[in-house]
């Protein structure tokens, strides 16, 4: 049997188990199990494994990733002789599943000639091992240590006073999540170069409350690999997660030299077959000296992850700046006022005895706006409690958000507030940071300076390598350098009064830095790239193309630059390979070379389909797979792209467009004309309109009836082209089902004759599972069916099924298109078959309650 095998049984205990544990359980361990492409992602970090292999998953789950570290054992040159995995799992029901991967993996490896011991701990792995010598045990001989752990911890805060809080600084660590302590106790228990995979948040990076980690952890290990996900749904869509995560490698003891990192934008993980190495779409890589990841001279520790050339660059400018606030005689603060505490004295509008109480609302695009109609008060009553928490209402303070988006055009949104509202004092919430001179404002400059360099995209973009979550914490604040008094007092006089677009604040910024600073900005290269990016868009390119990769591409075809202009454009033929160097070459951006087919694929063939770009305009008749394949930008693209940025812009892209029909019109178009057929079994045909849900619905009628009610008669098909639909009504009467509207009918009903069973489904592309509502909304409608009645959600995909694992109802199934011959069954004593009718009221965890 062929040797990766042993990840995808794990990854079909993962959908099992995901579909059985409790959503609120698993929200309170905060544990998301991994997808089997990242499993073997993170296998693959590992350098090499010796003869005998200690091996520990704390928080192992279903045991995904011990199957992905023993897959590989049997895929390696020499392999081991023998491994021992020791794994935590506290769930029972994940336990149970986490003994059947172990089995398997252990068969599969003694056929590879690999003994294989195991230990399952079902204790938790904190209180366990905090409270023990770091000492490895199995059933066989006690070892020195672990030589591997690969981990996918449980995010979750830890409140000061909870026993894991306790017990970890009993152990030495004083932190506030359990990824953390997990990450701390297994660098505890590595054997000297021993090595560490593991999947975590990358709030880890920045911030006070996980310095005393960051200190100790780096202390014993030294970091050789990380991996960034650039969105933040990427690592565990299935579960919609949205947690900025990262994979990191590291070896405890080991030298600190280079750090390897690499991004994806997506957890589709391929092995590449030429070199073994796992690669995602648009995976980036390049090194960095471990000083430019955690610099020596920063107490902080903080992480700084530059995934590119040019994000380096931007560390290198922001050094020029070294201003503590303390050097400037300020500090930043939460808001102190907490609203909720200070129940009583909130007022919605400002009267006697109040002063002006400041929100997040009332600043918007860096103006003020008070008072303001929202559900926040505008005012606080002044008061023995909320006296004290008040400032003086003189000078100038800036403040900014605590809380934004990752999707933000900013992540830093600064504004002054300049003490111009009425009364002596003045609150600011605590969902503001506020920057001040000892709980005072102060001077217009300084104040308008701070704002223009804050809301800078070179402290941006700085700000997002380190700030790995949506938080923008005060201490983050602290830990900036800033321009000295004297500059940021010239930066605020160059800013005037006037209000100032994102350009003028970042050539204000760049006059300031150009005189000390020799490198090239680094943001002249991003705004070419977003620039690029917005010309693909005007040029009606499908949204496929709307990413880095298609407009770093257009730069090439273009031999366009960071320091060039739009008018001075060249016209070179170029193929893959030579596109992917100049990517890197001028733009600091170095895909992975398995990358080159995505770069073919899902660029390329839309330029030329758009007519963007020539395909072998040298030698047409080239032969498609000839090492001189090459492609130039088209005549209409180049003239047209030449006037980007001048008057003539809009007058030239209309003319192009005029007659011209976009790809993503001539697609649209394209799946306009695309009517599904489906063929019933008495010979009649239906029509069904494009789209993704009657592509669902045509593989219920032709996939899924076939495989589980061979010979059903189609009763009813929803969202058919013509409106109204394909109704056997009067078949349906006779089946004791009399039915007026079509509004509250199943997308499909079919009659399975040899179980007389209605079979009621539902077609789930983006919404609408059978839930305990629709359930109920079911049986009500066919509550005088003949028939059992059998209820169905149908998904196109295992990925859209896990976001709607919380809603299904149970005694109902669920059949996915990309497994179409398999059923999952969600609880009761059968499996596929109707239940006694009976009107569902509601829902508790395997038990209905009914009338």
């Amino acid at each position: 049997m062929h040797q990766a095998v042993l990840a995808d049984t794990a990854e079909v205990y993962r959908v099992e188990a995901s579909l059985k544990l409790d959503p609120k359980r698993r929200s309170s361990l905060g544990q998301y199990l991994t997808p089997a492409p990242i499993g073997r992602f993170m296998a693959n970090l590992f350098a090499g494994f010796s003869n005998n292999i200690r091996l520990l998953d704390p928080g192992a789950g279903v045991g995904s990733l011990s199957a992905a570290v023993l897959e590989r054992t049997g895929i390696v040159g020499k392999k081991p002789k023998a491994v021992a995995v020791t794994c935590y799992e506290i769930e029972p029901l994940l336990v149970t599943y986490l003994k059947a991967t172990l089995e398997e993996s252990k068969t599969h490896c003694q056929e590879w000639g690999i003994k294989v011991h195991t230990a399952i701990h079902a204790e938790d792995y904190i209180l366990s091992t905090a409270r023990q010598p770091t000492v490895f045990q199995d059933e066989r001989p006690k070892m020195s240590g672990f030589t591997h752990v690969i981990m996918n911890p449980p995010y979750r805060k830890i409140h000061s006073a909870s026993e894991h809080r306790v017990a970890l600084r009993k152990a030495g660590l004083e932190t506030s999540n359990l990824y953390t302590g997990f990450l701390f106790l297994a660098a505890q228990q590595l054997e000297l170069g021993g090595e560490m995979v593991a999947i975590v948040p990358r709030s880890f990076c920045n911030g006070l409350y996980f310095k005393p980690f960051r200190e100790q952890f780096f202390a014993l290990m030294a970091l050789r690999h990380l991996h960034v996900f650039e969105t933040r749904n990427s690592a565990f869509k299935d579960d919609e997660v949205l947690q900025e995560n990262i994979i990191l490698y590291a070896v405890k003891g080991g030298k600190r030299t280079t750090v390897r990192i690499t991004t994806s934008r997506g957890s589709a993980f391929e092995r590449d077959k030429s070199s073994g190495d796992y690669v995602a779409e648009d995976m980036t890589q390049r090194s960095v000296d471990y000083g430019a990841l955690i610099r020596p001279d920063d107490p902080g520790q903080f992480v700084h992850i530059a995934t590119n050339d040019l994000e380096q660059g931007i560390v290198e400018r922001m050094g020029h700046f070294t201003a503590t606030l303390s050097d400037l005689g300020l500090a930043v603060s939460t808001g102190p006022v907490v609203d909720f505490r200070l129940k009583k004295d909130l007022k919605q509008d400002s009267a006697a005895g109040t002063v002006p109480l400041l929100y997040t609302t009332h600043f918007q695009n860096g103006t003020l706006q008070w008072p303001k109609e929202t559900k926040k008060p505008n005012a606080i009553q002044v008061s023995a409690q909320s006296r004290k928490l008040l400032w003086p209402n003189t000078g100038h303070y800036v403040v900014t958000r605590r809380f934004t988006t990752k999707e933000e055009s900013r992540r830093i949104v600064a504004s002054v507030y300049d003490s111009s509202l009425p009364g002596e004092l003045i609150g600011f919430e605590n969902h503001l940071n506020v920057f001040h001179a000892g709980q005072k404002g102060f001077s217009r400059s300084l104040a308008v300076g701070l704002r223009v360099f804050l809301n800078s995209s070179l402290v941006d973009r700085f700000f997002r390598q380190f700030n790995g979550h949506t938080q923008v914490n005060a201490t983050d604040l602290r830990a900036l350098r800033y321009p000295d008094r004297e500059t940021l007092n010239r930066i605020g006089q160059q800013a005037g009064d006037t209000a100032l677009s994102q350009r003028q604040m970042d050539d204000i910024i760049e006059r300031e830095v150009a005189p000390v600073a020799a490198t090239d900005n680094p943001l002249t290269a991003q705004r070419k790239i977003d620039d690029a990016l917005a010309i693909l868009k005007a040029l009606g390119l499908p949204k496929g193309q709307h990413n880095e990769r298609s407009a770093l591409t257009l730069l090439a075809l273009l031999d366009l630059k960071p320091d060039g202009v739009w008018q001075e454009l060249g016209k070179p033929m170029m193929g893959i390979t030579p596109i992917m160097d100049y990517c890197r070459e001028h733009y600091g951006r170095e895909y992975a070379p398995n990358t080159r087919e995505t770069f073919r694929r899902q660029t390329m063939h839309q330029f030329v389909e758009a007519g963007i770009a020539l395909y072998n305009p040298d030698q047409p008749n080239r032969a498609v797979n000839s090492p001189k394949a090459c492609y130039q930008i088209s005549e209409d693209a180049y003239h047209v792209i030449l006037t980007f940025g001048t008057d003539r812009w809009r007058e030239a892209l209309a003319a192009y467009l005029t007659g011209r029909e976009t790809l993503a019109a001539k697609w649209a178009k394209h799946r306009d004309m695309q009517k599904i057929p489906v063929l019933m079994a008495d010979g009649k045909e239906i029509i069904l309109t494009p789209g993704a849900h009657n592509e669902l619905i045509k593989a219920i009628l032709t996939e899924f009836a076939s495989r589980f009610a061979p010979g059903s008669a189609v009763i009813y098909v929803g969202d058919a082209g013509e409106k109204t639909g394909y109704f056997e009504r009067d078949r349906l009467d006779t089946l004791g089902v009399s039915v007026d509207k079509h509004g509250k009918m199943p997308d499909v009903v079919l009659y399975f004759k040899a179980k007389d069973w209605l079979l009621l489904v539902e077609s789930v592309t983006s919404h609408g599972p059978v839930d305990a509502k629709r359930h109920s909304e079911l049986a009500n409608l066919f509550r005088t069916a003949k028939p059992g009645l059998v209820y169905v959600t149908a998904f196109p995909d295992r990925s859209v099924m896990g976001r709607y694992l919380n809603d299904i109802s149970w005694e109902t199934e669920v059949w996915c298109a990309d497994a179409p011959s398999h059923m999952i069954h969600f609880d009761g004593e059968r499996f596929l078959g109707p239940y006694e009718k009976q009107v569902v009221r509601g829902e508790q965890r395997g038990r209905w309650e009914v009338y």
